[in-house]
């Protein structure tokens, strides 16, 4: 693996964090360039205080908050309005992922189709939202439908004038993302896509997170393969270089799951986007 092929599709990315301290967003300051988006992940028992803190402080860092919106965790349209009045007030955020969640619903909002549709983004200061996206399908909803429910979110969201981007569930496997991002394209959907695909963290954990968020067909190449060689074969070292050096996937960027923790995730991302000695010696030889 060289930097050169690296460079291209590694250099603009995105992380997550899970309820990120302030001492881990101070960190975070110091590793990841200026402006890099930080996803803030839905997670039950994250307070809307806790929430608002933390976009507060990625802000005040000089990172872009991004936060996530789960439709069915929403409580009511009061709560959520009021959420949305103090993200824009107090972060300046502008920027949201929405997902359905996995939660029962709660309030108002059945899916994310419905969060989009009557939770009036944009008259609350958002600009651009991100949809999600599966690579290798959903344990719960049918190939069609879930294409179709693609194009309907992208179709409410552009209605309302908000930018659109996808974020793709994580993926172990290379071929599988760029046979998915080329059916994107020819369906004529040419929005900017940012494939997950996990950081840094050990094979128990990644087998783990695989069988949680339903990624079958990565764990299956997972699970059949030699663990001290995992990373360099079905990781994120092998997927970089893939769409690296891949034609025709338009505007697409990473998008990396702490599973392994945020920083050093971005310690991760970072490395990449370089496209340093050091990455291609740890992708070489993964610990």
């Amino acid at each position: 693996m060289t930097g050169r092929t690296q460079q291209p599709f590694a250099a603009r990315f995105s992380v997550e964090a899970t309820r990120p301290t302030a001492a881990e967003i101070r960190e975070l300051a110091v590793i990841l360039p200026q402006g890099t988006e930080v996803y803030i992940t839905a997670v039950p028992k994250l307070t809307a205080d806790e929430l608002v803190a933390a976009a507060s402080r990625l802000r005040e860092a000089g990172l872009e908050p991004v936060v996530h919106m789960a439709a069915r965790m929403v409580p009511s349209a009061e709560a959520f309005s009021d959420l949305l009045r103090r993200l824009g007030g107090e972060a300046q955020v502008r920027r949201l992922l929405v997902i359905g969640g996995d939660a029962a619903q709660a309030g108002p909002f059945a899916d994310a189709l419905a969060l989009i549709q009557k939770g009036r983004l944009r008259e609350a200061g958002i600009e651009e939202i991100g949809i999600g996206a599966y690579p290798e399908g959903h344990p719960a909803i049918p190939a069609g439908r879930l294409e179709a429910a693609l194009d309907e979110k992208i179709a409410a969201a552009t209605a309302q004038g908000l930018r659109v981007n996808i974020v793709s569930q994580f993926s172990f496997s290379p071929d599988r993302i760029v046979a998915w991002m080329k059916g994107l394209r020819a369906c004529g959907i040419d929005h900017p896509v940012k494939v997950g695909m996990v950081g840094p963290t050990n094979v128990p954990g990644l087998i783990r997170f695989a069988r949680r968020c339903g990624v079958a067909t990565s764990l299956r190449g997972l699970t059949s393969g030699a663990a001290g060689a995992l990373i360099g074969h079905v990781g994120p070292g092998r997927i970089l270089e893939t769409l690296g050096a891949a034609d025709g996937l338009g505007d697409a960027a990473p998008h990396y799951f702490a599973f392994g923790g945020a920083v050093e995730t971005a310690r991760f991302a970072c490395m990449a986007a370089q496209g340093t000695r050091q990455f291609a010696r740890a992708m070489a030889h993964p610990e």
